[in-house]
């Protein structure tokens, strides 16, 4: 849909309120090509939360205390942390997109302390076990064949539930061993990936592979153009909201932990990590522009700096042999990142309190 800047009467003066320049800033975003599903995320953002609390107060009348009132209130509201810092992302830049039209002088978004997001929560994710049983927890139908494939690929590659279902046959390099992400799906329309970074390619296991050449032998739909998951009967693109309703109906039957969709991907990226892939690979599979973000699997790296032997020479007792049988577990480095992978298995148990998993991979 075609976006014009509001119409200016030339014989009165523009109203510099929030909802009148705030909409120009929108309608300028969408002239400058950015996406319609953001332009979407912004429009609501203003009609929503922005224009309700401030009202028609001229721009020049919100100064810095007024902005966190509106923090306080949105917080107090139930919002998460990083939903009010995106509202506040969006006042700033109307209020900086003012100040270069000359409409106003000065910024208070700018001089307002950011509520603080949880960074230090866990972050939820499968064992192999785990994600093994809700693959055997799908529907033995055409539909649960697709769906099964469908959170295979997500675990084993990090992609979003909305890359996942875009992919087209001719994405797959069976050669190079990759799928390249290059479209989104995503509020009924396709379109490009969250951000240029999130065209990429991700890397395509054997075992992913195989299961998916098998698939393309029995699906009708494998022209190039056609989708991979497409559906099984009308060769369309799957709805993403049944989707994720389908898969939370595996986990339940699979007696798992709750569970999101979005956790396949941390999935991908916890394993990644332990398998000893370098976290700015991570990074690139998984689109984020910003590593601080990929920096939340760190934790699940294997130690670079071999703590654990150190300690052990560090409180070991030259006199006794009492804690050989601790040290019995250990893995060389090498080991442990090779049977993290999905095609593998451990066959001892770590030690009690470890994050490392037993892989069980049929």
């Amino acid at each position: 849909m075609e976006r014009r800047l509001p119409a200016r009467a030339v014989d009165r003066p523009l109203r510099l309120d929030i909802d009148t320049v705030g909409r120009r800033y929108i309608a300028q975003r969408g002239m400058l090509g950015r996406k319609a599903t953001t332009l979407e995320d912004y429009e609501s953002a203003l009609r929503v939360h922005l224009v309700p609390f401030f009202g028609d107060r001229p721009l020049a009348e919100i100064d810095v205390a007024l902005v966190e009132d509106f923090v306080w209130r949105k917080l107090e509201e139930g919002k998460a942390a990083k939903s009010v810092r995106n509202f506040l992302g969006l006042l700033h830049s109307i209020f900086a997109y003012a100040i270069r039209l000359g409409w106003c002088s000065h910024n208070p978004v700018a001089q307002v302390e950011k509520p603080r997001t949880d960074s230090g929560s866990d972050i939820r994710f499968l064992s192999l076990d785990e994600l093994e049983r809700i693959l055997d927890a799908t529907p033995d139908t055409p539909l649960g064949q697709v769906d099964r494939l469908i959170f295979l690929t997500a675990a084993m590659t990090g992609m979003r539930r909305g890359e996942v279902i875009a992919v087209r046959w001719m994405d797959i390099d069976w050669h190079s061993q990759v799928i390249r992400v290059r479209r989104n799906f995503t509020r009924g329309r396709f379109g490009s990936p969250k951000s240029k970074r999130s065209s990429r390619a991700v890397p395509l296991a054997p075992r992913l592979a195989r299961e998916l050449r098998r698939h393309y032998d029995q699906t009708p739909f494998r022209e190039d153009v056609n989708l991979v998951f497409a559906h099984p009967d009308l060769g369309t693109v799957l709805d993403p909201s049944k989707l994720r309703k389908r898969f939370l109906s595996c986990v339940r039957r699979a007696g798992v932990r709750p569970v999101r969709f979005h956790d396949l991907r941390h999935t991908f990226g916890t394993q990644m990590a332990a398998a000893g892939a370098p976290l700015r690979a991570i990074q690139e599979w998984l689109g984020h522009a910003d590593m601080r973000t990929t920096l939340i699997y760190a934790d699940y790296s294997l130690d670079p700096n071999q703590g654990a032997r150190f300690a052990e020479q560090a409180f070991s007792r030259s006199d006794t042999h009492e804690d050989d049988a601790a040290s019995d577990w250990a893995l060389p480095p090498k080991a442990v990142g090779r049977d993290l992978r999905f095609a593998r298995g451990v066959t001892s148990d770590p030690p009690p309190g470890s994050r490392l998993v037993r892989a069980h991979i049929k």
